[in-house]
């Protein structure tokens, strides 16, 4: 144990013993934390964030599996398989971003058009206010 600077080794200590306990004691400690004195609280979030204490084990997870996806599996006829189906479902993804977009657009289009004509009924009496909209 440091002597020379106690407080240090304190806060060494509970962290050793809050990360034998797993997130849960970081969570809990965070929401105590915040309920006694909520600057300590802001202090452990800021900490669990910027130390990756709460993100980076599932963080590594995601980069694992991305960097799976692409290797070989070691059998040709399924990396073959996988590379034309990831293909196909690339193309599926385009094409239905495409159909939303002219589904947006053809909506635009019907909306501009009702205002138009509304408009233009509108001239064509003399009125000044707005038809209701539904």
């Amino acid at each position: 144990m440091n002597t020379a600077n106690p407080p240090l080794s304190w806060g060494r200590q509970a962290e050793a013993w809050l990360d034998g306990y797993g997130k849960t004691s970081w969570i809990a400690a965070m929401v105590l934390a915040f309920i006694v004195f909520w600057p300590l609280g802001l202090a452990i979030l800021a900490y669990l964030i910027w130390g990756k204490k709460m993100f980076g084990k599932s963080c590594r997870n995601s980069l694992q599996r991305g960097a799976m996806a692409a290797q070989s599996s070691g059998n040709s006829a399924f990396d073959a398989y996988k590379a034309d189906t990831l293909r196909r479902l690339e193309e599926e993804q385009t094409a239905f971003s495409d159909f939303l977009k002219r589904l947006r657009d053809a909506k635009d289009k019907a909306e501009f058009d009702a205002f138009m004509e509304d408009n233009r009924k509108r001239r064509d009496t003399g009125t000044d206010t707005p038809a209701p909209t539904t």
